[in-house]
């Protein structure tokens, strides 16, 4: 069926749409009701629920929630509750883990404000505080399509069909999808969001930035042994197991009731296309100083995501007619401090401000200017700008001297409000930083032995992760000749490693391998769309409600 022979979509007016339920769209919701209790306001969510698709460390600084709810800390039913109380860094060896001394770190590293939890039980909070003040929000709908008026104008979004075949036909279950239009329509769907992707396009809203650097974050969460709960402790690490021109560490959170969150992020500006971050993952708990904590411990969760990390200079233009980027849509991590929900909820805010502000004024469906111009001398604007040149200079010169100078830069801007390095530059998209495979020997990974250490499938169990199996595949090859061509034949299939939920396969099948998309796997990372050398993949929205089902992430 064309689109032609389609039933129209119903459509609902609203002042403001929002897309997508996490950090910064929740605040931006929030903080529209507070300043005008009788604005319209709509969040899409594709999860199956609030926080289905949350995935963060979470050390979470707190100046967004101070701002955005005073009182946090009296409201029992808020889920941060523990305090960071022991914050340890860690240069990791083969064989062991030398400790930084404290008085080595920039001010700004300090995490003792900080609270460890669940981000994606923060985000559940936050819509709960939403709904109340009068929000409306639709989880289980993806927002599939952007909606542009007859100037081109950003007027809203639509919703994704459901009930379409394999073969791109109607099912007996079909049903159309629904136009959400708004006066603004703020978009805020983390990292590599698909629709964040064709505005920046369209707009050329990346013109005058630097081009968008990724990292890929894994993380599980265990229950471990309740003698060996440090309840308050951090820690994080650089070093083993990747070499030292790799950019990447782990961290360890112990909170809540015997709980420990552990993570490795791998920037996804690396070399070497048989490196596999998963496995690199699963290696790093095998150390001496890390194994301990797992024995006898039981996995609870794993998930994957890609995860912003250019910083100041590679933040797009914001604004656009009609409407404007928000939180990592846009790229607000601070990878230094691994923090990304307090830029994420200042900015939803301060976009939810100059909206209110345009929408007092009897405005609709233009550009918010002023939004894009406050965001640089904001919080947000100054915590990037302090740390611009730690992620470039680890890429330039390596884990050991890079790791240095960015050290040496955080301290000279804290000390002197200015650096000696100016703005560094990031050369060139992640996509592109990729060796042939010949430049390379394969790795032999250990084999997991199911008490430490996993393979990929049993992870993703732990993600809940669903698809409905009778829909088109939601991660789109333009060329397959070229995939064969370039990514099989030079690169030796890389996607079959970077991807962390086993969804590409090179199936072997005489002298013609088949490349193989295990679609229902997708934990919705997005790092194909990243990290493809031809930037041959292209992730889009699945139906809506599928993908992982993250209970405490």
């Amino acid at each position: 069926m064309s689109t032609e022979e389609l039933p129209p979509r119903e459509s609902m007016e609203f002042d403001v749409v929002i897309v997508g339920a996490g950090p910064s769209g929740l605040s931006a919701a929030i903080r529209l009701k507070q300043i005008n209790a009788d604005l319209n306001v709509v969040v899409v969510e594709k999860g199956s629920e609030v926080g289905a698709h949350i995935l963060s460390g979470a050390v979470i600084d707190p100046a967004g929630l101070d701002k955005l709810i005073p009182d946090w800390r009296e409201d029992s039913d808020c889920p941060l509750k523990t305090q960071v109380k022991d914050d340890r860094f860690y240069w990791m060896t083969a064989g062991g883990a030398i400790k930084l001394p404290g008085f080595m770190m920039p001010p700004l590293m300090d995490n003792h404000h900080c609270y460890i939890g669940s981000l994606g039980n923060v985000c559940r909070w936050l819509a709960r505080k939403a709904e109340a003040l009068g929000v409306e929000i639709y989880p289980g709908f993806a927002a599939a399509e952007v909606l542009y008026d007859d100037e081109g104008k950003v007027k809203g979004i639509a919703t994704g069909d459901m009930g379409v075949g394999r073969d791109g036909k109607p099912k007996d279950s079909f049903t159309r999808g629904m136009e959400l239009l708004g006066k603004y329509t703020l978009f805020a769907e983390g990292a590599r969001g698909s629709l964040t992707k064709q505005l920046i396009a369209k707009f050329s809203l990346d013109a005058n930035s630097e081009p968008a650097k990724f990292g890929i974050g894994l993380k599980e969460v265990w229950q471990i042994d309740p003698a060996k709960h440090q309840k308050g402790m951090i820690q994080h690490s650089f070093g083993w197991p990747l070499d030292l021109k790799t950019g990447g560490g782990s961290f360890l959170y112990h909170y809540d009731d015997n709980l420990v969150a552990v993570g490795f992020v791998v920037h996804l500006n690396y070399d070497d296309p048989y490196l596999s971050p998963f496995d690199e993952f699963q290696r790093f708990k095998t150390h001496p100083s890390i194994r301990g904590t797992f024995e006898g411990a039981k996995r609870l969760a794993y998930g994957a995501r890609a995860i912003t990390e250019g910083g100041y200079q590679s933040v797009p233009k914001l604004s656009f007619p009609g409407g404007a980027l928000i939180g990592c849509a846009a790229g607000f991590v601070n990878v230094p401090r691994i923090k990304g929900v307090h830029n994420a909820m200042g900015t939803g805010m301060l976009a939810a401000e100059h909206v209110a502000a345009a929408l007092a004024a009897d405005r609709a469906n233009d550009e918010l200017i002023d939004y894009e111009n406050a965001w640089r001398s904001s919080p947000v604007g100054k915590d990037l700008f302090l740390v611009r040149n730690v992620k470039p200079l680890w890429s330039k010169f390596g884990t050991v001297l890079g790791v240095a100078l960015g050290g040496f830069d955080m301290w000279f801007n804290t000390l002197f409000g200015t650096s000696l390095f100016g703005t560094q530059s990031h050369a060139k998209p992640d996509r592109s930083t990729l060796d042939p495979a010949k430049s390379h020997a394969p790795k032999n990974y250990p084999k997991p032995d199911g008490k430490i250490s996993f393979d990929k499938l049993s992870s993703v169990f732990l993600s809940n992760t669903n698809h409905e199996e009778d829909q088109p595949i939601h991660l789109r090859v333009a060329d397959m000749n070229l995939q064969k061509t370039s990514e099989h034949d030079v690169f030796a299939g890389p996607s079959n490693r970077y991807c962390p939920a086993g969804v590409y396969e090179w199936v072997e099948e005489g002298a013609s391998p088949r490349y193989q998309i295990n679609a229902q796997n997708c934990v919705h990372c997005k790092t194909c769309d990243v990290k493809d050398p031809n930037g041959n993949i292209t992730w889009v929205p699945p139906e809506g409600g599928g993908g992982p089902n993250y209970e405490a992430m």
